[in-house]
């Protein structure tokens, strides 16, 4: 690799060139001990995100970024380990549901999660509004928890992938985060290093999602399956809607509680809909069932028991958090101030903005503009009414959450600019459009 330089590389994939393993590794090692400076990174990713990179190159990309820092050995958990990645959305508090569902199915679940950015939740701000509870472990609790009970999330650390973090922070400030070999190779050496068996991908598709078209994230799905299967994992990949925020709550606090409501059998029907289906897949590649079908079966199963609600309290109690919030929500961080959006006239919800929620709720300060931004766990927004839901004048149509008068008051504008209502009645967008893998 001594022969190689980066202007060559640059040049090479500018005209449309194919990058060789070699040089693929000779970029990422590269990036990684900072020998390349960020500018000649970020020319080669421009060039990337105008060219392309083909089946091979991506793949070599995600490999080459999986082993540029430490990859995780679950060996020592007993069966089958299948992991769950979301491509983010609003509203998106799946983990929170699908982690406890699956393991009272008898799956286990050994899973690192991210923290949020932009308008998009992450799993480990969510956890994190619960009190006391623990995001980060050492590798033989993380083992035997998940040996005990079945279950442990915690935070990525550092170590994992850390190529990966250096290409996409350059990415993010550079206007390359939207091709489809960059953010499949991505979001799979993430996956490839975490060391489970087999991966269940939920990726978003919709004004809320990163790939708008339902054609674009079917398309990126097939890659990260291909990805995951050419590296003997077993992964499949399941396109939703992102059109309107997922369930109800849009904010930590807010979300933790709604999955508890999910896990009662109380949560909002399609966030019920979407959590049963992934537990089902999930059960299915962790070798219970014979079916998907069949795993969907006892996932309900789980669900109407109860299992999944007290898979949880024992998950929340081993990592240190206070089990007694899914019995007393007053234990959550509380808002000081909310305000309501009121329907002005009556007539039905035909759309909403999901990204402009996920925007809004940021505004509260549930959300993230910066990394180092602090989150607060109480903001955030509640929706009363869904696409295709009636309004009468006067109905609260969605409530704001926060801790700052004005920061909320503008989230109430912006929410009330994210819905369209009419007088016709409009039907919820489908939300689980195809599956792919199986």
């Amino acid at each position: 690799m001594n022969n190689l330089n980066m202007t060559d590389l640059i040049l090479k994939k500018r005209d449309g060139g194919r990058l060789t393993q070699a040089e693929i590794k000779f970029f990422v090692n590269g990036v990684s001990d900072g020998t390349i400076p960020d500018y000649q990174a970020s020319a080669l990713l421009m060039a990337i995100y105008f060219q392309g990179l083909d089946k091979d190159e991506t793949f070599e990309l995600c490999n080459a970024m999986r082993y540029s820092g430490d990859v995780i050995d679950l060996s020592g958990i007993r069966g089958i380990k299948v992991d769950k990645h979301s491509t983010g959305g609003v509203g998106d508090k799946t983990t929170l549901i699908v982690a406890p569902l699956v393991a009272a199915c008898g799956v286990p679940v050994a899973k690192m999660s991210g923290r949020g950015l932009g308008f998009t939740g992450g799993t480990v701000d969510k956890m994190e509004a619960i009190p006391g509870f623990r995001t980060s472990m050492e590798p033989d609790e993380f083992t035997n928890q998940v040996n005990s009970i079945g279950i442990a999330v915690i935070g990525q650390t550092a170590h994992i992938t850390p190529a990966d973090k250096k290409l996409y922070a350059l990415r993010d400030v550079t206007g390359t985060v939207e091709n489809l070999g960059l953010i499949s190779s991505s979001i799979m050496s993430k996956k490839l290093a975490s060391g489970s068996d087999a991966i269940v991908l939920d990726v978003k598709c919709g004004h809320g999602a990163f790939m708008e078209s339902e054609s674009e994230a079917a398309e990126l799905g097939k890659t990260m399956c291909e990805i995951g299967n050419a590296a003997g994992k077993q992964t499949v990949a399941v396109i939703t809607d992102m059109n309107q925020p997922l369930g109800c709550a849009v904010g930590n606090s807010l979300e933790v509680i709604e999955a508890i409501e999910v896990l009662k059998g109380n949560g909002p029907a399609d966030i019920t809909e979407l959590a049963l289906k992934l537990t089902g897949i999930m059960v299915y590649l962790g070798g219970r069932v014979k079916t998907v079908r069949e795993g969907e079966i006892i996932a309900q199963q789980a669900l109407q028991g109860h299992g999944g609600l007290e898979k949880l309290r024992s998950f929340i109690t081993k990592q240190g958090g206070d089990a007694r919030v899914i019995d007393d929500y007053s234990l959550f961080a509380a808002a000081t101030v909310q305000r309501d959006f009121v329907a002005s006239e009556a007539g039905y919800v035909q759309a909403i903005d999901a990204r402009a929620i996920g925007m809004a709720s940021q505004r509260t300060g549930a959300g993230r503009e910066k990394k180092e931004d602090v989150i607060d766990p109480a903001a955030g927004i509640y929706l009363h009414k869904k696409v295709g839901d009636k309004v009468a004048r006067g109905d609260c149509i969605a409530t704001v959450y926060g801790n700052n008068k004005k920061k909320v008051e503008a989230a109430v504008k912006d929410v009330a600019a994210a819905y369209t209502l009419g007088r016709e009645k409009t039907d919820p967008p489908k939300l689980i459009k195809h599956v792919l893998g199986i």
